[in-house]
């Protein structure tokens, strides 16, 4: 029987010949991760009466959440944290500064065809981008993970997702992730495999690709994958430096491809060259409309990061946009990169100089405002666009205000035009 990339991939973690949608098997995470909830985590696994981890080298731990820590109370959660990494023995730590965990993991080379990961954080779905089962579990499994090194998963049912043609002038695929969640629903994924396909996937970036999985935790995915090619081995060729693991990574993600003929619950078809761009609006990511419809919103901020839009790639459609220009009076434009790796590289190239001299206001590289911690929580009745991957109301920190979500070319537009605005607007 021909069977999806979940079907595949959850089959062999588990040791078994073939499973299918509904099956309940034991799985064996490759890379169990946790971040600023690892405090909290460990009293849950001290609680159980365990004190040693079962596979400390499988444990990967970022402190990117509150980074660095806003409050004691934060503080008090990193130096709790570092204690049991240093108690544990974990060698994949990541301390303050390094970036936002999903990043983080995808540059230290620890993600590859194959990986299965559980991480107790709901963007988990972003590894299927490099052919990884990416899914998130909360803080009592990942406990549970830590004990014995194993958690029960349910086989989800697959859905296809097929773009078709080619995108538009500054139409990216955060794009085409919002267009998606907002005509299939918050929902439209529930507990589902989600697999892309089609031309336009093929000649995104990796960057990009991300995006696509990344998102896909708003519509409600177990997990998300995208197909392996040329762009996914020599991406992963440059981060890790082992071009000589490029044969093994090939032979995985052949293996686990979905096979021709193989059962989907639903299938979608998405045409790229149709779609403008798109900005999803309080107070729900499927709240989407094109931008035409919100064009002229007032803003008072914008924000430019985060695990789905903080790559180099960001920071330069940004850039292009705003050299030479200003950020209107009375708006804020917080930049945060996504990782020291894509700090050092956006300053070399010259984009933070660019930000900076627009008017532009850099953070330490992690998650930020993006849950509300600290560094850009809006004041109550304020309006944020930003390239996060949730709207909901109070997700920055504050109920009364709100959000909207872009790519960044919107967002950059919008942070010099003062209102919601197209890079082709001003």
């Amino acid at each position: 029987m021909p069977h999806t990339f979940a079907e595949k991939i959850l089959a062999q973690n588990a040791g078994l010949p073939d499973v299918t949608p509904g099956q309940i098997i034991t799985a064996t995470p490759d890379v169990a991760l946790s971040h600023d909830n690892t405090a909290a985590i460990s009293k849950i696994f001290r609680g159980i009466g365990v004190n040693r981890v079962r596979y400390p080298e499988r444990l990967a731990i970022t402190l990117d959440h509150a980074s660095p820590p806003p409050t004691t109370r934060h503080a008090q959660n990193h130096a709790d944290a570092r204690r049991f990494v240093a108690e544990q023995g974990v060698t994949h730590f990541f301390d303050v500064g390094r970036g936002i965990c999903h990043q983080v993991l995808t540059e230290e080379g620890l993600i590859f065809p194959g990986v299965l990961l559980l991480g107790a954080d709901s963007h988990s779905t972003h590894y299927g981008a490099l052919g990884a089962f990416g899914a998130g579990v909360g803080r009592s499994e990942m406990a549970a993970i830590w004990a014995t090194g194993q958690l029960w998963l349910r086989v989800p049912e697959s859905i296809k997702i097929t773009i078709t043609g080619q995108f538009s002038p500054w139409i990216t695929s955060k794009d085409i992730t919002l267009h998606i969640i907002g005509q299939l629903g918050a929902d439209g994924g529930l507990y589902a495999s989600v697999e892309f396909h089609g031309p336009a996937v093929a000649a995104m970036s990796m960057s990009s690709r991300f995006v696509l999985t990344n998102m896909m935790a708003e519509m409600g995915a177990k997990n998300a994958w995208v197909m392996q090619d040329a762009v996914t081995f020599d991406w992963l060729a440059a981060q890790t430096g082992a071009p000589e693991r490029r044969p093994a990574w090939e032979a995985a993600a052949r293996q686990l491809a979905p096979d021709p003929g193989a059962r989907y619950a639903a299938e979608y078809t998405f045409d790229a060259s149709a779609v403008e761009p798109q900005v999803a609006c309080p107070h729900t990511v499927d709240n989407v409309q094109p931008l035409s419809a919100v064009a002229g919103t007032r803003i008072d901020q914008a924000f430019l990061g985060t695990c789905t839009n903080g790559r180099l790639e960001d920071l330069a459609a940004a850039a292009q946009i705003l050299k030479g220009r200003q950020v209107a009076s009375g708006v804020r434009l917080l930049v945060i990169p996504a990782s020291s790796r894509v700090y050092m590289a956006a300053l070399q190239a010259g984009y933070v100089e660019t930000l900076l001299t627009a008017g532009a206001v850099f953070g330490t590289p992690g998650c930020g405002p993006c849950m509300g911690n600290h560094f850009g929580i809006p004041a109550p009745g304020e309006v944020t666009i930003s390239t996060a991957n949730r709207n909901f109301q109070g997700r920055m920190g504050t109920r009364d205000s709100e959000i909207y979500l872009a790519s960044p070319a919107v967002v950059a537009a919008s942070a010099a035009a003062g209102k919601i605005a197209g890079p082709e607007d001003i």
